[in-house]
Formats: C-alpha cells, structure tokens, sequence
C-alpha cells in the first residue's frame, strides 16, 4: 500500500514537471516542505530552472535555498491547498517572481510534510476569471510587509481574540492618501511611538495589532509597515458603485471603497467566517478561507 501511494506522489511530481517543461508555462510552484527529488528533473532542464518552492518551515526554506530555488514564505496555519497556492503567488508577485499574465503549474501537498498529491494552473491575471488570481501589487509595499500582513490577517481569521471571532480592516499602500480621506474614531494607539515600535515587522506591533482589531475602523500602515493609525473611519465615494459579493457588511463596503479611490491594497477578515480578502481597485482579487477556526 506504501509502495502504491509513493508511486502516485512520483507520478503526480513527474507529470507537474513535464507540464511545466512545456514553453506555455512560466513557473513550477511546489506548495509543500518536501524537497522535490533532484533525479525527478533528469531530461527537464527547463522545469528545473522554473522551479519556485513556498514553504511554511524557517528551516526547510534555508535548506531549500541552500540548492538554489526561489523560496517563498507560507504561514502554517490549516489552510486548503489552493488558499496556500494563492498566498504563495501573492508572495511571488510583492518579489517580482510572479507577473501578470504568468503561467504558473502549482504541484500541492496535503501538509507541509508530505509529498505533493495534486497539480493546479492558475494564470496570474488583471482581473480575477475562472482559473486565475487578481494582480495584487501596491507601489513600495515591501514583500516582507506583505508576507507579515496576510500571516496576520490569516491569525486574526483563525484564532479570533480571547475565544471569541474578530474582524478586521487593513489598508496598506498610498497612505498619505488613504490618511486624508479617513477620520480617527477613537484615541490612535499607535500616536507617539516611534517607527521601530510601530512597525509590523516587528512582532510585538503584529501582536499589537491583533488585539486592536477588537477595536471598530480601519488600520492604516505606510508602504515601509510603519502604522499610522488603527481606529480609523473611511471616507469614500458612496455614489460611486463598488464590486461588493453579495451578502458582505460594511466592513467589505469601505474596503472596496478605499482601495477603488486610493492606490492602497485593503484586506479584510470576516468576524462571521474568519475568511480574508483583499481588495485592489475596488474589486476582490484575493479571497481565502481558513478551514478551521480555534475557539
């Protein structure tokens, strides 16, 4: 039984790799811990070359890099395959990895630690279409911002604070804008710090800040992840229409307002689901779903 499970995990890799051999495909993304066997790639120079691996572990990724593959950071939370596919590509695109129009062969794992089971094509588009993710990128946002971001949107989703499930609002990027067009709802508790110490990061301020997701309004980070603010109300168009999914409150509202009259990428936890989406021009070009969340 072993030996017949093995074989399919060998299959699957060896089909991943042909199809991205292939001059139509532009990346292999293995979302998983396991190294891909190096004899897998004999007769595929191209495939090899494509290769970019997303990886929860902090040690894996040194001993992946160490070979000489891109790596990409995962969180390593209960998140279903695509839903790390997705944050993969996203830290892909913040590291220039991934562009528009891209063609990426996703090889998945069920875990970090197994081998990869499932082959998915996505192409990194514009807008978001059946079989592609939205083009997320915001001027000056750093890949290691987002990755601190969307690591904390995912725990705010997950954990909720203290037991009970939280929402939350972002909004990252064009911040001197997004400041102008948004008012302070309570005391910022973030005022009088310095920028090292409002930073996210820093984990103390990641900390920080999934606590004050208790509070209502927006956080508002300049592009370096330095907060501004976090109790802030967002002012947008409201006769202007904005790509809500139907059945998503206010909090959704302002995130498509914000992101469609600003350059800022918003990014929004559901406190009745716990899922995460960001927002870019005013539509949902990235939507996440935890699978379990604590209580």
């Amino acid at each position: 039984m072993k030996k017949a499970a093995s074989t399919i995990y060998v299959e699957t890799i060896k089909a991943a790799i042909a199809l991205s051999g292939k001059a139509n495909f532009d990346h292999l993304l293995c979302v998983g811990d396991q190294q891909i066997p190096e004899e897998l790639f004999r007769g595929h120079p191209k495939a090899r070359r494509k290769l970019v691996q997303a990886v929860a572990s902090s040690t894996q990724r040194a001993v992946i890099e160490a070979q000489g593959i891109p790596v990409l950071p995962v969180p390593e939370f209960d998140l279903g395959r695509a839903e790390k596919l997705k944050l993969a590509i996203v830290a892909g695109i913040a590291r220039g990895l991934f562009h528009e129009g891209d063609v990426v062969v996703g090889l998945l794992a069920r875990v970090p630690s197994a081998l990869p089971d499932s082959i998915l094509v996505v192409t990194v588009a514009e807008e978001v279409q059946d079989g592609s993710f939205g083009f997320l990128q915001a001027q000056g946002v750093s890949a290691g911002v987002f990755d601190a971001l969307f690591d904390l949107a995912v725990r705010v989703g997950v954990e909720g604070w203290e037991g009970r499930p939280i929402g939350a609002l972002f909004v990252v990027g064009d911040a001197a804008n997004v400041m102008e067009k948004s008012r302070q709802l309570t005391l910022n508790p973030f005022q009088g710090y310095s920028e090292d110490e409002r930073n996210i990061m820093n984990p103390e301020v990641r900390h920080a800040l999934h606590a004050f997701a208790v509070l209502d309004g927006a956080v508002v980070m300049r592009e370096d992840g330095v907060v501004l603010a976090a109790g802030r109300y967002l002012n947008f168009d409201q006769g202007r229409e904005v790509d809500v999914p139907l059945g998503l409150g206010a909090r959704h509202m302002a995130a498509a307002g914000i992101s469609r009259d600003s350059d800022a990428i918003a990014i929004v936890v559901s406190q009745t689901s716990g899922s995460v989406r960001a927002f870019r021009k005013g539509k949902v070009a990235l939507e996440l779903a935890p699978r379990v969340r604590r209580s």
